[in-house]
């Protein structure tokens, strides 16, 4: 057998997403496949979703009554997780743009809608989150760090609920997801053990950051995660070093594997 679906993958994200689940050893062994016995990049598939499951977006109404911007950045959380983690991320046609139709054995087309220009902007966060998958599906094609199974989990505190993970490529390619899985915000939060001080690109706000004595200081906001990208010791920055209070995402193309009805 070349590859399956990581099944557990699904319920450790579908049970912290939705119930609040913080088991940080149980999020680790989703992460790194290997802690089952999986070997290559290519021996599991993650996913949040597939026609055998309602949608995230529908449990999380339908369980918890959890809507609009707090139902969207939970589903982000999970999507980081998804892509950055050992295996290769399936989406499940219409996960991209926020699909919200439950599951059904009929047929059920795609509601492109959600992504239509809206005079009212009331399609702004299916907006977002389309970006917001095309941007790390491009950050997944294009660093290495991803290409291989090189993962170590750097920090994790289990009081605070905050756990660190580092992905790399012998070629030189580093990234860092620090992952807030409590319901609190995180105010200047000190994340050690940083494999390299120098200069580091903030993914999902979109700023540079300096690392000084391997840590770093992060706002975290509740269900959030950020990825650092290495960008070297004597990099000359030209963003803002300050953290963005609104999210902004690198959008282009889309590529991962695809699952259709």
């Amino acid at each position: 057998m070349d590859g399956c679906w990581h099944d557990s993958f699904y319920w450790a994200l579908r049970d912290l997403l939705l119930y609040d689940n913080t088991d940080i050893n149980r999020l680790k062994a989703g992460i790194d496949c290997r802690q089952k016995g999986y070997l290559g990049v290519t021996n599991v598939v993650n996913y949040i979703g597939n026609h055998d499951h309602d949608r995230m977006l529908v449990e999380l109404g339908k369980e918890r009554c959890i809507f609009g911007e707090e139902a969207f950045k939970r589903i982000r959380l999970g999507v980081v997780i998804q892509m950055t983690s050992i295996g290769i991320p399936m989406i499940w046609m219409g996960e991209e743009i926020g699909e919200y139709k439950e599951k059904t054995p009929d047929v059920a087309k795609v509601d492109w809608s959600l992504i239509a220009d809206r005079e009212d902007n009331s399609n702004k966060h299916n907006k977002t989150l389309l970006a917001f998958y095309r941007g790390l599906v491009l950050l997944r094609k294009e660093n290495k760090a991803f290409f291989q199974t090189n993962l170590a989990f750097i920090h994790e505190d289990h009081s605070t609920k905050v756990l660190a993970y580092q992905r790399w490529a012998k070629s030189g390619e580093h990234v860092i997801v620090v992952v807030n899985i409590s319901g609190n915000f995180l105010a200047h939060y000190r994340v050690p053990n940083i494999p390299f001080n120098g200069w580091w690109h903030e993914w999902t706000f979109d700023y540079d950051v300096k690392v000084e004595n391997n840590e770093v200081y992060l706002d975290l906001a509740e269900h959030e995660a950020k990825i650092l990208v290495w960008l070297g010791e004597n990099w000359l920055s030209t963003k803002s070093v300050s953290q963005p209070d609104n999210l902004s995402v690198n959008s282009n193309s889309t590529e991962a594997t695809l699952e259709q009805q």
